[in-house]
């Protein structure tokens, strides 16, 4: 497995020390990862010509991270995406959610004001990886139960990146947990990814209205901008006359992941197993959820997940306020997103997949993403 080194990441406005882990593989891979938010800050590789090419978008230290407000690299919940009014009933019972997104502050997003993204994780080295953990209260932005989470970041030797989530609660309560890093295959410090190409494993796509709320409807992508099964120019159709793009300003939309499995047979570096690991990788239901590649640095980036949608995201509303690594702007489209997730507003809808843990009982999900050169 991957090398691990610790090293300090600066201090929090309160003082509390932050650390950076840095996972490294025998192909020269780095993945470095905070405790602040468990958040991804950057995904180095080889590619075209030996050179090194760093695709995350990410900054420079804690303090930075802590000033952003894009979720940039971060661990959110307890619900990832977004709840309309913040309403949640659970058993009957109704629990008013922290209010901090709408055009009118009116619903509820990525776990509140201070969602998993903004706290800081405790970190430890373990065979696999760097496995981080959380203790949510009772009432942390009005959700029900004490909640312990964990999610293990691991680096194969295949260049695959395995985030396993894991969460227990002494309540039932919500859980919908995903990863918000912003990907650009040309670096981060590259202008747009609108020339890079996408493809999404899904047939259809959950339909949502201005404020980015499903309303229940599933609708086939085929026949409209929203059909990514084949390879596409993410540029192509994003800026379209159709009421989805139009109203998310690109893409920014839940697809309805396929539910076939990916039909391999597990063998060492696939997917982070090892069979000398003692950790339980989730064999069963991974499934094959979105494939980019970039034609100028040559890299390939492919997600697997045993989520059952993606929330596909092309940056339309970074705004370069805030100075990445070196400097860098993060303007409009630097960078997309691939959020494995269950859908949004998923609890006023019920015939979508409920994002409802019992009490008691784990909570086991993963997603992968595979970064390799193409030539």
């Amino acid at each position: 497995m991957a090398i691990i080194k610790k090293e300090s990441f600066g201090k929090l406005s309160d003082g509390r020390e932050v650390d950076l882990y840095t996972l490294r593989n025998t192909k020269g891979t780095e993945v470095k990862v905070t405790n602040y938010g468990a958040r991804l800050v950057s995904w180095r590789i080889f590619g075209r010509g030996a050179k090194q090419v760093d695709v995350l978008l990410g900054y420079a230290d804690a303090l930075s991270y802590e000033k952003d407000t894009t979720s940039m690299g971060g661990v959110v919940g307890r619900h990832a995406n977004r709840l309309a009014g913040g309403r949640a009933v659970i058993n009957g019972q109704e629990y008013q959610l922290d209010l901090n997104t709408g055009s009118k502050n009116q619903n509820h997003i990525h776990g509140g004001s201070k969602g998993f993204h903004n706290e800081l994780w405790e970190a430890q080295e373990v065979y696999e990886g760097v496995r981080l953990t959380y203790h949510s209260k009772d009432g942390d932005a009005g959700y029900p139960g004490n909640m312990t989470v964990t999610v293990t970041y691991s680096l194969s030797n295949d260049n695959e990146l395995s985030l396993k989530y894991e969460a227990v609660s002494d309540k039932d309560t919500i859980c919908n947990l995903t990863n918000h890093s912003y990907f650009n295959l040309d670096g981060y410090d590259a202008d747009s990814i609108l020339q890079q190409k996408i493809q999404i494993f899904a047939d259809e796509y959950t339909w949502a209205d201005s404020e980015s709320l499903p309303d229940g409807r599933i609708l086939p992508v085929e026949g409209t901008p929203m059909d990514l099964r084949q390879l596409t120019v993410i540029g192509e159709h994003i800026d379209d006359d159709f009421d989805q793009l139009q109203m998310g300003h690109g893409y920014d939309h839940n697809w309805v992941v396929r539910e076939a499995p990916v039909s391999v047979e597990m063998k060492p570096g696939m997917f982070g197993y090892d069979p000398h690991c003692p950790i339980d990788y989730l064999k069963g239901g991974l499934k094959k959820v979105a494939y980019a590649e970039s034609a100028d640095s040559g890299l390939t980036l492919t997600c697997y997940s045993t989520l059952p949608g993606v929330q596909f995201y092309t940056g339309n509303y970074l705004e370069g306020d805030l100075p990445g690594k070196k400097g860098v702007a993060f303007n409009r489209r630097s960078g997309f997103c691939l959020e494995t997730q269950y859908f949004p507003n998923a609890l006023a809808h019920p015939n979508f997949p409920q994002p409802i843990i019992k009490a008691g009982e784990k909570w086991e999900a993963q997603t992968v993403f595979v970064l390799w050169p193409k030539d």
